[in-house]
C-alpha cells in the first residue's frame, strides 16, 4: 500500500501542522533554495554507526527537544524589535530540531526489532508532539512571527511565514485559555490514540493454515518458501509477501476468502475501540475551533479548501470511473462463471485471483511471466539507475554505515561533486516492522547546516542464495513512487528554512510526484535497462511489456472506484457525529455505493486501514494527486523518458522548491495552468483503446 506514504503525517499532532492554503506568487527563481555558491554542510556520520541503545536513543531525542526550546524560550524572551535574526531563524531552528525529533522517534517504532525499543520511541513520539502542541498554541511564539517586516524578504520566506501564521490559528493560538488548555489535552489524547492504531496494526501479525493441495496456481518460489509444518499445514501470515500473491494467484477460493477475513480483520477488535476514540477526539477539536466536523478543519489547509469540495470529487471521480468500471465488472463475473456457471455477484475476495484470470484470457498475459525478470536485487539497482539518470545525480553505497538492522542499505547522493544527501533502504518483512511502504524522513535538508537524510521503510521479497526474490511489476511501481518521495526530499533539501521541506506542502500534493513516477515503470525503454530474466539474462521483450501495459490497464476503473470508496470511508468517519458513528456499516455502504463487489460478512477492514489515524478524512489524496500526476506525465515525451528535457524542467519546478511555494503554484509553474482531469480521463479508458494486445515474445 503506498503512501502509507508519508503516513508521518501525524507528525504535527493538529491539522494545522498538515499544510497551509494560503498561495504564493513564487517562481521557482524565488525559491529558496541555496544558489549554487552556497556551502555544503558536511553529511556526519550515520547515528546508527554508534548503535544507539534505548538509553543513547533517548538521550539524542532529548538534547535536541531541550535545544528546540532553548530556541523557543529566546524569541518569547526578545523584547526588542521584532526581525529575521532574533525571530524566524530561532523559530526555525526549533522547527529544525522538533521535526529531528519526531522523525527519529516515528522511524524507530516502525523499524526497532525490540519491542522495549518500540515502546520507548512511541513514548517520544508523545513527548515530542506535546512539546509541538505547546508551540502550536504558544501567543508568544506567534505574536513575534506576525510583527516581522518582510516588506525586504524574498518570497519563499514570505510564503513561509504566512502559512505558519495560519496553521497557528488553525491550532487555536487566539483561542482564550481554557480552551487551548483543552485542545492541548485533546492533542496529546490524539498522539496516543493514533500512536495505538498505527501499532496495533504492525503488531499484530496473523496466520492462517492451509493444506498444500490448496497452494495449487501460485509460483513456484512461493510453494518452496512455504513448505508444510509438522503438523502438515502451510502457514500463511497476514505480511503482504505471503497474502498478496495468494490472493492473486490460489486457485482455491476457500483459501483466498481465509486468507481475506484473515487480513481484513488485523487489529480487530482493538483499533474498532481506537478508531472511535480517534474520532471523539477529532470531533471535539474541530468543535472547539470553529468547525462542524473534523472533515472540515483538516480540509481547510488543502489544495481542496473544503469539505464540501472533497465529497464534490469524490462523486466527480465515481462519475469518471463508473462505465469503466462497470464493463471491468461483468468481465469479472464472465470469468467467474466459468468456473461457478449460476454466479450472480463477486465477492471482494474474489477480485485480484479472477482479474488476473481476465487478463490471462483476454490480453495474453499472465502476471507469472513477467515475475523472473524482476529479482529485487536487479529491481533495487535499476531503480537507482533510473532515479540517477533522470534527476542527474548517483548514489553511492556508504560501506560500514550501520543501520538499526543489518539488512538496512545506505547510500550518499551526489550531483557532480557536491554530496546532498543520504538514504536508507530497509526493504524487507520481518517481525515488528511496520507492514507497508513508506518514506520516513530523517533530518530536513537547510541550506549550509544541514543535508537531508530519509529511509524506505518497505516489505518485498529478500533474495537468498536459493530465493532470486522474484517480485510482482505492482511491487516494481510501489517502489518507484516511494523512491519518488526519498528523491523530493532530497532533492528539495537545500533551503533556507527547515520548515519549507516538503511537508509543509499541501497534504493533498504529497503523493503526486511519487504517483506521475509511476508511469515510468510502464516505458520499454526504462524497463530494458534493469528488467532482466533472473536465469537467462535476457532483456525484458518490448512486446511483453507492451501485453503487460494492456493487461495492467485492466482494472483501472475498478481500481479508481475501489479508491473512491476508501476515500469516502475516510471522509464519512470524520464527517459523522462520534456518538453514532458506526464504522461498520460506513464501511459496507461505501464498498456498495461505489463498487459493484459484494463485501464478505464478518470482516472489519476500517480496524487495519492505518491511514484513518495519520491522513484521518484525507484518503481522497491519493485520487486527487492522481489526477494532477496523469496531467504532469502528459508534458513527458513517453518515446524517450529518459532523454526528454521535461524532466529536468519537472525537477527545477516542482521537486526542489519543497514546501516554499504552495503547491497550486507548483502546479501552474510547470503546467502553465491549473490541474484538470483530461488526461485522467484519458488514462483511465486506455484499457479499451484497441482491439487486441501489440505482438511480441
Amino acid at each position: 500500500m503506498r503512501n502509507a506514504a508519508l503516513s508521518m503525517r501525524f507528525l504535527l499532532a493538529f491539522v494545522a501542522a498538515a499544510s497551509p492554503a494560503t498561495s504564493s506568487a513564487a517562481s521557482p527563481a524565488t525559491s529558496s533554495a541555496a544558489s549554487p555558491a552556497a556551502p555544503s554542510p558536511s553529511l556526519p556520520p550515520p547515528l546508527w554507526a554508534s548503535k544507539p541503545d534505548i538509553k543513547a536513543f533517548n538521550a539524542i531525542e532529548e538534547g535536541r527537544l531541550a535545544a528546540a526550546r532553548k530556541s523557543i524560550d529566546a524569541i518569547v524572551a526578545e523584547k526588542g524589535k521584532r526581525t529575521i535574526e532574533n525571530t524566524l531563524f530561532p523559530y526555525d531552528e526549533a522547527t529544525r530540531n522538533l521535526d529531528s525529533t519526531a522523525y527519529l522517534s516515528y522511524l524507530m517504532t516502525q523499524v526497532a526489532a525490540d519491542a522495549a525499543y518500540r515502546d520507548a520511541s512511541t513514548a517520544m513520539t508523545r513527548k515530542v508532539s506535546a512539546v509541538q502542541t505547546d508551540l502550536s498554541l504558544n501567543r508568544g511564539v506567534y505574536q513575534a512571527l506576525q510583527a516581522l517586516d518582510l516588506s525586504h524578504e524574498d518570497a519563499a520566506t514570505k510564503y513561509y511565514v504566512s502559512r505558519q501564521l495560519l496553521l497557528f490559528r488553525l491550532a487555536g493560538v487566539d483561542k482564550d485559555d481554557a480552551t487551548r488548555a483543552r485542545l492541548k489535552k485533546l492533542s496529546d489524547d490524539l498522539t496516543e490514540e493514533t500512536s495505538a492504531f498505527e501499532r496495533n496494526i504492525s503488531e499484530d501479525l496473523r496466520t492462517t493454515d492451509a493444506d498444500p493441495a490448496e497452494l495449487k496456481g501460485l509460483p513456484q518460489d512461493y510453494i518452496d518458501r512455504h513448505r508444510p509444518g509438522a503438523d502438515g499445514k502451510v502457514k500463511i501470515t497476514t505480511a503482504y509477501p505471503d497474502t498478496l500473491p495468494a490472493l492473486k494467484f490460489a486457485e482455491s477460493a476457500a483459501l483466498r476468502r481465509r486468507l481475506y477475513e484473515t487480513f481484513d480483520n488485523r487489529a480487530y477488535p482493538k483499533n474498532r475501540e481506537v478508531l472511535l476514540k480517534m474520532a471523539a477526539t477529532r470531533a471535539e477539536m474541530a468543535k472547539l475551533l470553529g468547525f462542524s466536523t473534523w472533515a472540515d478543519l483538516d480540509a481547510a489547509p488543502k489544495m481542496a479548501g473544503t469539505s464540501a469540495r472533497v465529497a464534490q470529487f469524490l462523486q466527480d471521480l465515481a462519475a469518471a470511473a463508473r462505465p469503466a468500471m462497470e464493463r471491468e465488472y461483468t468481465q469479472l463475473l464472465a470469468e467467474k462463471r466459468k468456473l461457478e456457471p449460476g454466479a450472480s455477484e463477486v465477492y471482494d475476495f474474489e477480485a485480484s485471483y479472477l482479474s488476473e484470470q481476465v487478463r490471462r484470457a483476454s490480453f495474453d498475459f499472465d502476471s507469472q511471466s513477467v515475475r523472473p525478470y524482476f529479482p529485487y536485487p536487479a529491481v533495487r539497482k535499476g531503480i537507482l539507475d533510473t532515479a540517477s539518470k533522470l534527476f542527474h545525480v548517483r548514489f553511492e553505497p556508504e560501506k560500514g554505515a550501520g543501520g538499526w538492522d543489518p539488512s538496512v542499505e545506505t547510500f550518499e547522493v551526489w550531483e557532480g561533486d557536491q554530496r546532498i544527501g543520504r538514504l536508507y533502504l530497509d526493504m524487507h518483512p520481518r517481525p515488528g516492522k511496520f507492514s507497508h511502504a513508506n518514506m520516513v524522513p530523517i533530518f530536513d535538508g537547510v541550506a549550509g547546516k544541514q543535508l537531508p537524510e530519509a529511509a524506505l521503510v518497505c516489505n518485498f521479497p529478500e533474495a537468498t542464495a536459493t530465493d532470486p526474490g522474484l517480485m510482482e511489476y505492482s511491487d516494481v511501481v510501489t517502489f518507484f513512487h516511494e523512491f519518488g518521495h526519498l528523491v523530493h526530499w532530497i532533492l528539495s533539501g537545500r533551503q533556507r528554512w527547515a520548515g519549507t521541506n516538503p511537508l509543509n506542502l499541501e497534504q493533498d500534493f504529497l503523493e503526486a510526484p511519487s504517483q506521475m513516477l509511476e508511469e515510468f515503470m510502464r516505458s520499454p525503454q526504462v524497463l530494458a535497462g534493469f528488467a532482466k530474466h533472473d536465469k537467462t539474462g535476457e532483456v525484458i521483450p518490448a512486446g511483453l511489456v507492451a501485453r503487460m501495459n494492456r493487461a495492467s490497464a485492466f482494472g483501472r476503473g475498478s481500481s479508481v472506484s475501489t479508491q473512491d470508496a476508501l476515500s469516502a470511508i475516510s471522509h464519512d468517519i470524520y464527517s459523522s457525529d462520534p456518538a453514532t458513528l458506526d464504522p461498520d456499516a460506513i464501511t459496507v455502504g461505501a464498498w456498495r455505493k461505489y463498487t459493484k463487489l459484494v463485501p464478505i460478512p464478518g470482516t472489519h477492514f476500517y480496524t487495519s486501514f492505518g491511514h484513518l489515524a495519520g491522513y484521518s478524512s484525507a484518503y481522497y489524496t491519493y485520487m486527487w494527486d492522481k489526477v494532477i500526476a496523469e496531467d504532469f506525465a502528459s508534458q513527458f515525451d513517453r518515446s524517450n523518458l529518459l532523454e526528454d528535457k521535461a524532466s529536468l524542467r519537472y525537477r527545477r519546478t516542482v521537486l526542489e522548491p519543497g514546501g516554499s511555494v504552495s503547491a497550486n503554484d507548483l502546479v501552474k509553474n510547470f503546467l502553465g495552468r491549473p490541474q484538470d482531469m483530461r488526461a485522467f480521463e484519458k488514462w483511465l479508458g486506455e484499457e479499451f483503446e484497441g482491439a487486441t494486445p501489440p505482438p511480441g515474445k
